[in-house]
């Protein structure tokens, strides 16, 4: 067995993003041995066992990884070693808390990438990029592009003398000077291996990774490359993208270039971020930031196979729910964000109400309420806790809609009102936690928490709406989207009773629709209003609003990412603003392609679970075809439309014992379709 520090012992020595340790790494083993006779053995690790030091002479989750491969002693982990010369083991105190089983698939090399192109830095690029990288430059580097950004890390097949050592320094940018750039996502991280001497020798680290796209060499040559200074010749490298092995459960397809590459860029940020838990980024902080799990939640729903990795997440949330019921922004809290200004990255309701929020969405994909259930005491304990926090049933914490767009830097909110944002979310957690309720049973909480959202619902109205123009907050399309979205939309009648207002709604909607004409069809909201503003536009029928706001190669949008080359999704819709070039935010487009491009969604009746479904696809702008699988738990839903000379032409499968209800476009009333399949037409 070979350990590593892991998030378990972070020293730093490198780059970290923190700084915390429960000990040196520290191994509790039992393997249970079945034979055929029905007999069994079972192997516990204790005082018996013994340790020796690895040829991995450094790592850090945060910094990189050294490996010295003269230390390596042959057949180590083979039946007959002589491990005469090894230390016995320490015995330490146990970790804290309760032990459980990883549920989540493993994390695995998944893809592998080769060169694409090969850079050899020159005397002053390489003196230049010493001053630029605050780091000395070896006069033998020389940068690959690998051509995709991800994280993961290099795998080396080298060949030289024995105490050389190969540099390996990695990076998502370049500097000026095409040296490897890791300002913007943490320095210093590289990986360095010594070599044996033994002919050909592979190696890839084991316990670090980075999200990179670049690669830069120092120490050696390229195989076929002259070699004056007789440096170890490298004559394989590749980029090892390393991601949880969830199955890919959907394709998508269409005729429109730019919606093509955003969900590619969406599935390569989600895909690396996907790790142990799923992080922001896989390079500055590596954190499990919960926000990015409800927001894009229907998005990974209809993509990933998370039967398993779901109910990690879960645990990993209520494992980190504190004592009085806050939500930290994090988990697990590996970090606790103290400090003037740190408030609002410590707990914000948009990104603990994933506890609440979350587990319905898992439910409505599997029909499974297990998560709801079992749960149900740590979501009663958090809303408990925000009713501490408000005033008059208004929150003013947290980070509201992060990164919102404007003619500003992103970062904190400023196109809306945190309290507005906060409340909201607020009273979202609150009308999850009355569906929890009925669905175990407790009339009490039906009772208590349904007066509470409606006490929330008034509230909010009070403090945020301006009746005479019908806007909430600044006006903003988040202020607009999200009580649109939460049917919020509310006024008092004579009586003094709040009501839905069908006239306050419509011009409210109104008001949303001219605000995103006003900026050019563009969308001014963040990290969290993104979802709510597509949502909300979609299920009024704005989708060719939606596709004009998106079929561009302008910023806010996947189409200037594409046109400025990036390969994933970058933290703001403008990367040359810099900040993160890989990470998991601003992905929720991916959940209107599949719900309404493609048109796929659960019925909520007879019950959850794509036992019977809706297809309703939206044949918008000048889209000629969209196609796509979706893989249930009942098979696989096939869709596949065009749209040419006036027809639309719907071909679909359906699964067997599933029933599918059909919209066509222009059509008044659904068609309902067993098993098997069929192609429908109709005008356009």
């Amino acid at each position: 067995i070979l350990l590593g520090n892991g998030f378990y012992n972070v020293q730093g020595g490198r780059y970290r993003k923190l700084q915390i340790s429960f000990g040196p790494p520290t191994l509790l083993f039992e393997l249970v041995i079945n034979y055929e006779d029905g007999t069994c053995t079972t192997v516990h690790s204790d005082n018996n066992w013994k340790y020796d030091f690895s040829p991995v002479t450094f790592n850090c989750i945060y910094g990189g990884e050294d490996y010295d491969a003269r230390r390596e002693q042959k057949g180590w982990n083979q039946i007959g070693f002589d491990d005469s010369h090894w230390r016995p083991v320490v015995i330490q105190e146990a970790p804290k808390g309760i032990l459980r089983p990883q549920m989540a698939a493993p994390v695995k090399i998944m893809e592998r990438y080769d060169i694409q192109k090969v850079t050899k830095l020159n005397a002053d690029q390489v003196a230049s990029a010493s001053v630029s990288t605050k780091r000395t430059v070896d006069p033998s580097a020389f940068v690959l592009d690998m051509g995709q950004n991800l994280a993961g890390f290099p795998e080396i097949k080298v060949r030289g003398k024995r105490g050389q050592k190969v540099t390996l320094i990695v990076a998502e940018a370049l500097t000026e000077e095409d040296a490897c750039n890791q300002r913007q996502t943490g320095r210093q991280h590289y990986y360095e291996y010594t070599l044996k001497g033994e002919g050909d020798e592979t190696w890839h680290p084991r316990f670090s990774y980075y999200g990179f796209r670049y690669i830069q060499v120092e120490g050696a040559v390229l195989k076929g490359q002259k070699n004056p200074q007789k440096l170890p010749v490298l004559k394989n490298i590749q980029s090892c993208f390393v991601y949880n092995s969830a199955r890919k459960v959907s394709t998508f397809e269409s005729s429109n270039r730019i919606f093509n590459v955003a969900h590619r860029l969406i599935e390569k940020a989600v895909r690396s971020n996907m790790q142990s838990v799923f992080t922001d980024c896989p390079h500055r902080e590596k954190l499990g930031w919960l926000e990015q799990v409800h927001l894009n939640g229907p998005g990974l729903l209809y993509n990933y196979d998370l039967t398993a990795y779901a109910p990690q997440i879960m645990q990993n949330m209520a494992d980190a729910q504190h004592s009085n019921g806050a939500m930290p922004t994090t988990a697990p809290e590996y970090v606790i964000f103290e400090g003037p200004g740190m408030d609002a990255f410590a707990e914000s309701p948009e990104w603990g109400g994933s506890l609440v929020i979350f587990p319905f969405m898992y439910y409505e994909t599997y029909g499974d309420d297990s998560l709801i259930k079992k749960y149900y005491p740590n979501m009663r304990r958090y809303v408990d806790y925000l009713k501490t926090r408000a005033d008059k049933g208004i929150l003013s914490f947290g980070l509201g809609d992060w990164y919102d767009y404007g003619d500003f830097r992103a970062g904190f909110s400023r196109n809306t009102p945190v309290p507005l944002v906060a409340t909201a979310h607020y009273y979202m957690t609150v009308m999850y936690l009355v569906q929890a309720a009925k669905m175990v049973g407790n009339d009490f909480d039906i009772h208590y928490y349904t007066s509470l959202a409606q006490d929330i619902m008034v509230a909010f109205n009070k403090c945020f709406l301006h009746k005479d123009t019908a806007q909430y907050g600044t006006g903003s399309q988040c202020s607009n989207a999200l009580p649109l979205f939460l049917q919020m939309t509310q006024d008092a009648d004579e009586q003094g009773s709040y009501r839905p207002d069908a006239d306050l709604n419509e011009k409210v909607f109104a008001n949303l629709i001219k605000d995103v004409e006003a900026h050019g069809n563009r969308l001014t909201t963040g990290d969290v209003g993104n979802r709510y503003l597509i949502q909300t536009l979609a299920r009024n029928g704005e989708h060719e609003l939606i596709y004009k706001m998106f079929n561009h190669e302008e910023a806010p949008g996947y189409g200037f990412q594409l046109k400025f080359g990036a390969t994933t999704l970058t933290e703001q819709w403008d990367p040359r603003q810099g900040s993160s070039w890989n990470h998991f935010m601003m992905g929720q487009i991916d959940e209107w392609f599949f719900n309404s491009l493609v048109g796929i969604r659960p019925s909520t009746t007879p019950k959850q679970g794509y036992q019977k479904f809706i297809i309703a696809p939206q044949p918008v702008g000048d889209l000629k075809y969209v196609k796509a699988s979706y893989e249930t738990l009942y098979g696989t839903i096939n869709v596949d439309w065009t749209c040419e000379n006036g027809t639309f032409t719907l071909n679909v499968s359906v699964p067997v014992n599933t029933t599918a209800v059909v919209y066509l476009p222009g059509e008044k009333e659904p068609k309902e379709i067993q098993s098997g399949t069929y192609q429908l037409v109709c005008a356009k």
